[in-house]
């Protein structure tokens, strides 16, 4: 029985390096991406979050075009794309009649369509799935350094600005009156975004790298109400997720992003049922 279950739970993970290799990549995302996926869900810009993962798609296609599938070269290009498409899309929403959300979503359609349309003339079909869809098991060493450099820069950028990022969550105009670090934690706070979607991208592909950022944020606000509760429970969420994600992939011969993604909306299935803060069966009883 036990040997059974060390058969298909942990055999997959101590037999093989390229399961290894994923596990580690999705683990030391899950550290970085998920607080920035909180902080987003609390400052209501979720789907923010899912334009700028389809906004680093172009910057990310130009950088395949010069130097192939390099680690280096496409998140330079994610990075900058991503950082253009927030800059424009906050300059429109400024300077015209255009609220911010849908100035983000015509960029965001218009980097995404481009990307598409760039990786599909010049690449075949593969290419063109590696780049939507990510390539979890299939990780290398330069792919590992990049995701864990991240995870580190934003956990220790998330250290430093901590309060003034929960500041602008809570009250971002009052926030602006008294301290003048407002626009960076602002600016600190959307470029950490874009750098975890980019290290995300190289994981989980542009279309699914969004998912590992605000699917565990959204399963912890049915949990509790405490924002220190809430970064660890979305964190445990993700690393299980991501565990059993691996899992179903290995096991079921499924592609790896989706069933990661997969697992993710199994559990926020269940905490929209359950869930201790605004789950809809607390709610049905308590109103009975």
């Amino acid at each position: 029985m036990i040997q059974d279950l060390y058969t298909l739970f942990i055999e997959p993970f101590s037999d093989f390096s390229f399961m290894q290799r994923a596990l580690w990549g999705c683990v030391v995302l899950s550290l970085s991406a998920t607080p920035i996926g909180v902080f987003l869900t609390l400052r209501r810009m979720s789907l923010t979050g899912d334009a700028m993962a389809h906004a680093i798609l172009p910057g990310a296609a130009i950088g395949f075009l010069i130097s192939g599938l390099s680690v280096s070269a496409m998140t330079i290009g994610g990075v900058v794309a991503g950082c253009v498409v927030a800059v424009l899309a906050g300059v429109v929403a400024r300077h015209s009649h255009a609220e911010e959300d849908s100035s983000m979503a015509a960029f965001y359609l218009l980097s995404l369509a481009t990307g598409v349309l760039i990786i599909s003339s010049k690449g075949s079909n593969v290419d063109l799935l590696h780049v939507l869809f990510g390539s979890t098991l299939a990780l290398n060493d330069d792919a590992l350094i990049l995701l864990t450099s991240i995870a580190t820069i934003s956990v220790l950028m998330l250290a430093v600005l901590y309060r003034p990022i929960v500041m602008e969550c809570v009250d971002p105009a009052f926030f602006r009156t008294v301290s003048k670090l407002s626009p960076v934690a602002h600016y600190s706070f959307l470029l950490l975004v874009v750098l975890n979607l980019v290290a995300g991208f190289h994981a989980l592909g542009t279309l699914m790298a969004v998912g590992l950022m605000i699917l565990p944020a959204a399963i912890a606000r049915f949990w509790t109400a405490r924002l220190g509760v809430m970064l660890v429970i979305a964190f445990f969420v993700s690393v299980v997720s991501c565990y059993f994600g691996l899992f179903l992939s290995y096991h079921a011969s499924l592609a790896t992003s989706p069933a990661i993604v997969l697992v993710l909306g199994g559990i926020y299935i269940v905490s929209l049922l359950l869930g201790r803060h605004g789950g809809l069966l607390l709610k049905q009883f308590a109103n009975q």
